[in-house]
């Protein structure tokens, strides 16, 4: 199970997994980010925030789970992972191999600093 939340007026998108994630959980979740994604920008980014990470329902909930990040990826511009479980936190490095988004891992209690990150603006490069 997973409640999120999508802040329209900052295109984040909040996930905090409560159990074994779902088939259902991941449709849910595709429907409020395509729509967000039809009428508007990219999502400015992503917040996984979660205490451990409660693996998957079934097979469907993670080929849902995967096909999720697979279409949805290059629509996500900062990712942070907030959690102090120990696989929850080398995401980051992991990840960053095949996805778009820059990532970063927070401690479970910095979920503002995670905000902040997602929302800080990439400073300008100075013209040469």
């Amino acid at each position: 199970m997973i409640e999120f939340d999508m802040d329209l007026q900052h295109g984040v998108l909040t996930v905090q997994p409560r159990g074994p994630l779902s088939a259902d959980d991941f449709k849910e979740i595709t429907a409020s980010v395509d729509t967000y994604i039809e009428h508007g920008p990219d999502l400015t980014g992503l917040i996984i925030y979660a205490k451990f990470f409660p693996g998957w329902a079934s097979f469907a909930g993670m080929l849902s789970h995967f096909r999720f990040i697979k279409d949805h990826h290059k629509h996500i511009k900062r990712v942070a992972v907030v959690s102090d479980a120990t696989v929850l936190a080398e995401l980051p490095a992991l990840a960053d191999h095949f996805v778009r988004a820059k990532l970063m891992h927070f401690s479970y209690a910095d979920v503002d600093g995670a905000m902040e990150w997602i929302l800080e603006t990439e400073e300008a490069v100075p013209e040469s």
